[in-house]
């Protein structure tokens, strides 16, 4: 068992009180979000769906006397519990920090992708989470992250909100939810300017065109997505190309790659994800 807590202050929650639909909705959103999350740590696999989620159940307990919180009891099935004993196992270790680096990349806030998969390798080898499934992972929870907002931004019978772990440690996980954390979830603008990216493929997924560039100007990693148009073998053998180099030797030279795109930004001008309108083989901004 793996207890999750989501907890809401400020306002009326302080109360005990919520408005019953935003209450509504933050909940189920809650319980999407982490059975999409733990179904990818069981299986490998993305899903849209909670009901098609497998291999475990989501329980929920009564309610608190006096406060706005409520638990998620993510009851794990046996077989992938071989192995594991007491509360920190290996699957709780790997559904908390993938839900975790899900919910801080989805709110905003700078996540070390590397670190974090470097982490459950060392763990498991069960399951092999790749970062670009993880970029998969936030855009299906995106929805749901934002409906968590919702007593927050919608009736504001709440101004913040956590999600813990609270059977191990009372562990935070993600961001503490606000208003700035909404805007950024729900406010996204395609630039119609081109822009020209300079960086290194640091993953790529064959089968959604998807990956993740490291770009050299902003010195983070960046998701992105090839446009309809421009998925031809020789585009996909450079970026492939690219990853292949810079996976061997993180940054070789051989590995620049230069993306012509539309940038996705935030309200606030962060770049969330690119859609690549051309690739060129290494620094081609002159």
């Amino acid at each position: 068992m793996i207890d999750f807590e989501l907890t809401f202050e400020g306002g009326e929650a302080d109360k005990g009180s919520l408005e019953f639909y935003d209450a509504s909705k933050a909940l189920a959103e809650f319980q999407r979000s982490l059975a999409l999350t733990t179904h990818l740590v069981l299986h490998g696999e993305i899903i849209t769906q909670a009901p098609s989620a497998k291999g475990f159940q989501i329980f929920v307990p009564p309610f608190e006397e006096g406060s706005w919180k409520t638990k998620a009891k993510v009851l794990i099935g046996g077989a992938f519990l071989v192995g594991s004993v007491g509360k920190d196992s290996p699957v709780g270790h790997m559904v908390t920090s993938v839900y975790d680096l899900v919910l801080q990349t989805t709110m905003g806030f700078s996540a070390d992708y590397d670190k974090t998969l470097q982490e459950l390798y060392l763990d498991t080898q069960k399951n092999k989470i790749g970062d670009g499934k993880i970029d998969s992972l936030c855009e299906k929870v995106e929805t749901s992250v934002a409906d968590m907002h919702r007593p927050i931004v919608a009736s504001k019978t709440a101004t913040r909100a956590q999600i813990t772990r609270c059977d191990y440690q009372n562990v935070d996980v993600g961001p503490l939810m606000s208003p700035l954390t909404y805007e950024y979830v729900k406010q996204t603008k395609r630039e119609e300017d081109e822009n020209e990216i300079v960086g290194y493929v640091s993953s790529y997924n064959i089968n959604t065109y998807t990956g993740r560039i490291y770009s050299v100007e902003e010195d983070r990693p960046i998701p992105f997505e090839l446009h309809d148009e421009l998925r031809d073998k020789k585009t996909i053998g450079l970026i492939t190309r690219s990853q292949h180099f810079n996976g061997q030797n993180p940054f070789d030279e051989r590995a620049l790659i230069t993306f012509i795109c539309n940038r996705l930004v935030s309200a606030n001008g962060k770049v969330k994800r690119l859609i690549v309108l051309s690739v060129h083989e290494g620094d081609a901004s002159g």
